[in-house]
């Protein structure tokens, strides 16, 4: 890369030089500032002063500062990090600045990155292509504070002012998830009538989806499920203005969308808010972003892979998929073929769509990939996308309307002689079709524990049918409340890799008993990661790291995980399979075993407590 490539890419109107050709003296810098160069200076292996630094780029109003030195090949150049370190040094005493350090080769466009100051501690050794000054100022200096805690927090108590403004409970997430849209988007709303901000709101939706060919579509979903709500049209001028000033000044300035960890307050607004839904609802099992982030890890979305999440709701898997994937791109092109031809959707309710097209509007996305209409009927469209990594959280009961139809027309009678109403499979024909679709690559998918028990008929047949053309890699059970405080479904995660007769794998597939995640439930937030006191940091990424490993490496470890040949008839948990670590119990889990066993037995009405009494 030339040096006119380089200024070009960070960006040319950051940069700032004092010198001909571009370049920056450090000592009249110093001179200019009445400081004395002298006591920094930093001298070569030759005696030479570091004096001159090839190109210089600053932001004086986020203070930071990129400093790039150029070399034929760095490889042969001694000095070469000193010299970066010294400019680095200088910068630092003399503005003050957040800082990044570049070495670039302009023989084969190697680079070197560090921020602040030059050691193995600093060095970003995930960066290998120059990238623009923005991006490196939200390396440095987050553009806003991210707080997992308060975005929960304000959102449960924006959800009890909607109550208070009769907001209907369905109508609340996709409603205010458009008002963060479009405050996000800088819409103008003081001193305005409710009709002149909700053309705002719809102005702003037309702005951000003028590439997709179907955005007609999706606003007429938006307008009719949202913006032309009675509930929204009828809502007086100070109730929405204050809705929007909670919003403003309470969710989006805790939120950097910019970052990865803003992208996971993202998602945790919005699965928050999905939790306040109807009765009819609350089989709906909403994602939490920490197993999204993991089921992303185990199956290893980058920026080449071509993500499917043929029942994506509102879009939790989408969003972190492409989150990964950007986070692996190094060059503008790499991240527009992310945005536009590696990650697709498929929603069968027009509510979740409407709420899929908004969450990835909020990230930058303008989700021409994201269609609605039955996951069953897009076989052609699935194929045409070339997928080779499906995430998916089928729905578990779902009703007649959602599921295959020839499949519906198998469905036996229930007990009583009458139609069965809801999918006797838990999911697990989602699964099949999906994966006979798609044929190769990698499957990750949510269900209830009950399909990997297979006890049932109907999941039986389809555990069987899986196993004759894919392979069972892996199954993690999970936190038994982890959809709290929506859904009450007890779930596992299932790997399959695709197109691989699992009869032909003479490895056995790994069981993972993944229960304690760290996170615990807390009035009126919940469930909130714990905080390691010694370190004052979240306990889920050390533990994410431990599952990690123990998957990849395939390690057996009494209490947390098994190796088993299964077949369809055998349970798929491993519970069944793994030793137990008897030496870390302790007298406080026998007793909380027995308060759940005798909770277990009073809640279910169980004539064995009366019995052992």
């Amino acid at each position: 890369m030339n040096r006119s490539d380089i200024i070009k890419t960070i960006g040319r109107q950051y940069l700032s030089y004092n010198i001909e050709n571009d370049e920056f003296r450090y000592p009249k810098a110093f001179g200019e500032r009445n400081m004395d160069f002298t006591s920094v200076q930093v001298r070569g292996r030759d005696g030479k002063v570091f004096e001159t630094l090839d190109i210089r780029f600053v932001d004086n109003t986020r203070h930071v500062a990129v400093l790039v030195e150029t070399k034929r090949n760095f490889d042969n150049d001694k000095d070469s990090e000193k010299q970066l370190g010294a400019y680095m040094q200088y910068e630092s005493h003399l503005t003050g600045y957040a800082i990044i350090g570049i070495l670039a080769n302009t023989e084969d466009d190697r680079i070197r990155v560090w921020r602040n100051s030059i050691n193995d501690d600093n060095r970003l050794i995930e960066h290998y292509k120059i990238r623009s000054f923005n991006e490196y100022a939200n390396i440095l200096r987050p553009k806003t504070i991210n707080n997992k805690e308060k975005v929960v927090k304000s959102t449960y108590e924006l959800n009890e002012k909607l109550h208070t403004y009769s907001i209907p409970e369905s109508l609340r997430s996709q409603f205010v998830g458009t008002c963060l849209l479009a405050l996000k988007n800088g819409l103008k709303y003081e001193g305005l009538t409710t009709s002149q901000i909700v053309s705002g709101i719809r102005d702003i939706l037309k702005s951000k989806l003028s590439k997709d060919v179907k955005r007609d579509y999706k606003i007429g979903i938006l307008d009719n499920k949202v913006l032309e709500d009675q509930h929204v049209r009828d809502l007086p001028q100070a109730d929405f203005t204050s809705l929007l000033n909670d919003i403003k000044k309470n969710i989006l300035p805790y939120i950097n969308e910019e970052t990865s960890m803003g992208q996971d307050l993202l998602n945790l607004f919005f699965t928050t808010f999905n939790k306040y839904v109807g009765k009819k609802d609350k089989n709906q099992a909403f994602t939490p972003d920490h197993i999204v982030h993991f089921m992303c890890q185990v199956v290893g979305v980058n920026r080449n892979s071509r993500v499917l999440d043929p029942c994506c709701g509102s879009g939790a898997f989408l969003v972190r998929a492409m989150t990964e994937a950007i986070k692996d791109c190094q060059t503008q092109d790499e991240r527009n073929a992310v945005y536009d031809t590696h990650i697709y959707g498929i929603e069968y309710d027009e509510m979740a769509f409407g709420l899929a097209t908004t969450n990835m509007l909020i990230h930058n996305d303008g989700n021409t990939n994201i269609v609605q209409g039955s996951c069953f009927e897009r076989d052609s469209w699935i194929k045409d996308a070339h997928i080779d990594c499906v995430l998916m959280n089928p729905p578990y009961n779902a009703q007649r309307n959602y599921c295959k139809k020839e499949y519906v027309k198998t469905w036996k009678k229930d007990n009583k002689g009458k139609d069965k109403k809801e999918d006797p499979s838990k999911g697990f024909h989602f699964v099949y079709h999906i994966a006979n679709v798609v044929k190769s690559g990698k499957l990750a998918v949510l269900l209830p524990m009950q399909c990997a028990i297979g006890t049932e008929k109907e999941v039986q047949k389809y555990k069987e049918l899986m196993l004759q053309d894919h392979h069972l890699d892996a199954v993690f059970s999970l936190p038994s409340d982890i959809f709290h405080p929506g859904a009450s479904a007890n779930a596992c995660c299932m790997v399959f890799d695709l197109g691989v007769r699992h009869k032909d794998v003479k490895e056995g597939t790994f069981f993972g008993y993944y229960k304690d995640d760290g996170f615990r439930k807390k009035k009126n937030l919940g469930r909130i990661e714990k905080i390691a006191p010694e370190t004052g940091e979240g306990v889920w990424s050390k533990i994410e790291g431990t599952w990690l490993d123990t998957y990849r490496d395939r390690k057996e470890i009494p209490g947390l995980s098994a190796i088993h040949k299964v077949s369809y008839k055998d349970e798929w948990l491993c519970e069944a399979y793994m030793e137990t670590d008897y030496s870390s119990l302790t007298p406080i889990d026998f007793e909380r075993s027995v308060r759940n066993y005798v909770a277990y037995c009073i809640s279910s009405k169980s004539e064995s407590y009366d019995d052992e009494e």
